[in-house]
């Protein structure tokens, strides 16, 4: 078997940028959830490390502790449980950056992301007030939204300049 990368504790959102880099959100343990630069052959540390703590109060060594392992380009603790990525083909800088959005379940939130080359850093963080399952691009750089659980709505958010 062949392996592309591995130490992935939950992935649940994939999107590849415009030069072809991968990119993923990654639910952690207790805290630790992770924004991830995908790259061939990397291990990135499940289980022996991780930026959170078991739900039983453990710890976890963080990634700093062991080099060895691939660390997220961003994390977060307290947990924002990421769900949906999509990365912009609209929403370009002038640096050949481009915008990822992520979703939040349990941050009630859509994130916007500036990824670059190697890194990436958080632009904005737009409160929702409810659980966000879904991001997707639409036509003229639109985002489809699509919120999580009961009343849940799908939502088409347009920019205007």
């Amino acid at each position: 078997k062949t392996f592309w990368s591995t130490g992935h504790r939950n992935i649940l959102g994939l999107a590849f940028d415009q030069s072809g880099q991968l990119w993923a959100t990654e639910m952690g343990p207790k805290g630790g959830d992770e924004f991830n630069l995908i790259k061939r052959g990397k291990d990135y540390g499940w289980p022996m490390v991780s930026e959170g703590t078991h739900y039983d109060g453990r710890h976890i060594p963080n990634h700093s502790d062991f080099p060895k392992y691939e660390p997220p380009k961003l994390s977060w603790n307290p947990s924002i449980a990421p769900a949906g990525l999509t990365i912009s083909s609209f929403h370009n800088f002038s640096d050949e950056s481009t915008s990822a959005f992520l979703t939040g379940l349990r941050g009630q939130a859509i994130i916007e992301v500036k990824v670059s080359r190697n890194n990436a850093t958080v632009l904005e963080k737009f409160q929702w007030g409810k659980r966000v399952r879904e991001v997707d691009e639409g036509a003229l750089g639109s985002l489809w939204v699509l919120e999580d659980g009961k009343g849940a709505r799908l939502l088409k958010l347009s920019f205007l300049e």
